[in-house]
């Protein structure tokens, strides 16, 4: 009997750490999110290394930087030889299963060198070996949703805006699919006989846009009670060049609060499905005796945009909180120790190999830029001075625009900015130390907030003599980043 831990990591895509109710959003409904920050760690100043999909999954998985091994675009995915937190995680004697999402290695691959077993979304089957993720969400049967009166006479093309969905209708949808095939293997697990620590990736869809989801969540969020939205783009100064592109194409402009409190609205329904389906996974670990064995880490990939700045969706470049803090909530096995609640201080999902390696007494075999988050968890400080997060391209680097899109596309809005050679798709780099974040854009003006004063980040400061001795302590910290990280040597030898 192998008497190491369980460990669950239960992965959104796109939701921003300022959609939960305990991190202060008046109008969301988290309540699992919440009792697991109350009886663990949630770490509220988290941060993924790429705000978008494949290199913040690319990042998290592996414990380098997108830049490390060249994983900074949505179509270059892991080589066989790249180290993966999976695959060791099944060397080391986990039984290993992933279920749902991607997004790291290419779709034809084999599963069988990371997990034991593999659920794609479509059903309860195991397919380990078998080609492909098949996403069914916005499939030829999906239902058609029943778009709001405020909407009226407004053009939703790229708005990703869908409205709600026939009460029921999801019930077999790619996130129920992966929740379901969830509670079959705990169903499976007898803790008396269990022989093996299990190790589950479970990667939903919600809350990625379109915006939809159906009863009870779409009337659950109280309108009135959402918090302020960040202004529109064009009415500020110094913001990121794709931010305005973005702005520009998505034919938003001519909808005022009404229209984007529903797309938030709609957006906190669709947290709160997600949220409900965590708590399904929480019931069944205590049902099935296994949640005092259990480390369960609750977290999104990237976050969204969800109309701050008249803007909706994502983009790849810039770093903005509502698209870069995203939820990290941690709840330990009983025999951790751990000093619950709301933590503050820089922690970045670069952190999450080096931690379940700890969990496991797992030597992960290669260099980590991230850290372990245990001490934290415990009551120590966090162990970072500075998070980071990257995007972007230079200019002529075509295999980065995601060539793939046209204006048929949702997102032909940011993917047309992308394929040109301007200033607006520029490779940049976040730095943040404590309440201050810098960023520094390759072909377009520097940025510089605090965080504290200007939280929504409207008045960029990089210009600031007062401000002038901390930018320059920030870009010395960007150097010594890139330096620490760049050129990594695989942990292999090559013969002459």
């Amino acid at each position: 009997m192998d008497n190491r831990s369980n460990i669950v990591w239960f992965v959104a895509d796109q939701m921003r750490a300022d959609s939960m109710a305990h991190l202060g959003n008046p109008a969301a409904s988290t309540p699992n999110l919440d009792a697991m920050a109350e009886e663990g760690v949630s770490f509220a100043d988290a941060y993924c290394q790429n705000p978008v999909c494949v290199p913040s999954r690319c990042s998290f998985l592996t414990g380098l930087y997108p830049h490390t091994l060249g994983h900074r675009t949505m179509h270059f995915m892991m080589h066989r030889e790249d180290p993966n937190i999976l695959k060791t995680m099944k060397e080391a004697g986990y039984e290993v299963v992933w279920i749902g999402r991607n997004d790291f290695i290419p779709g034809s691959w084999s599963k069988e060198a990371y997990c034991d077993h593999f659920f794609d979304g479509t059903d309860l089957v195991d397919k380990v070996g078998v080609e492909g993720l098949k996403m069914n969400f916005g499939g030829k049967n999906f239902p058609t949703p029943e778009v709001p009166e405020v909407f009226e006479g407004h053009d939703l093309k790229y708005s990703f805006f869908q409205g709600k969905y026939p009460e029921g209708s999801l019930n077999s949808d790619f996130d129920w699919n992966c929740v379901n095939a969830a509670l079959a293997f705990l169903d499976s697990i007898d803790p008396e006989k269990q022989e093996k620590p299990f190790f589950i990736y479970c990667t939903l869809s919600f809350p990625h846009p379109p915006y939809g989801c159906e009863e009870p969540w779409y009337s659950l969020v109280d309108r009135t009670a959402l918090p302020p939205r960040r202004p529109n783009v064009e009415t500020l100064e110094g913001k990121a060049g794709i931010l305005n592109a973005i702005r520009e194409r998505q034919d938003m402009k001519g909808w005022g609060e009404p229209q984007y409190d529903e797309m938030r609205a709609v957006y906190l329904g669709m947290v709160a499905r997600w949220d409900h389906m965590l708590g399904l996974v929480l019931d069944k670990l205590r049902e099935r005796g296994l949640y005092d064995d259990t480390n369960v880490f609750a977290f999104s990939d990237h976050g969204d945009l969800t109309g701050d700045y008249g803007i909706a969706e994502k983009c790849q470049n810039s770093f903005e909180d509502p698209l870069t803090n995203v939820p990290l909530v941690v709840k330990p096995a009983a025999s951790v120790p751990v000093e619950p609640g709301v933590r503050h201080g820089v922690v970045g999902l670069i952190d999450l190999p080096a931690t379940v390696a700890e969990i496991a007494g797992v030597d992960l075999g290669y260099v980590q830029f991230g850290s372990s988050l245990m001490g934290a968890i415990s009551g120590e400080d966090t162990p970072h001075d500075a998070v980071f997060c990257e995007g972007g391209r230079i200019h002529g680097e075509w295999q980065a625009m995601e060539p793939e899109h046209g204006p048929e596309s949702p997102y032909w809005p940011r993917i047309s900015a992308q394929h040109e050679e301007g200033s607006a798709h520029t490779k940049g780099a976040m730095v943040r130390m404590g309440n201050l974040k810098y960023v520094m854009r390759l072909y377009e003006g520097d940025q510089l907030y605090d965080l504290e004063a200007d939280p929504m980040e409207l008045v960029n400061l990089v210009d600031d003599p007062a401000y002038a001795q901390s930018a320059a302590q920030l870009r010395d910290r960007l150097l010594r980043f890139y330096m620490e990280t760049a050129d990594y040597v695989p942990p292999k030898f090559d013969k002459r």
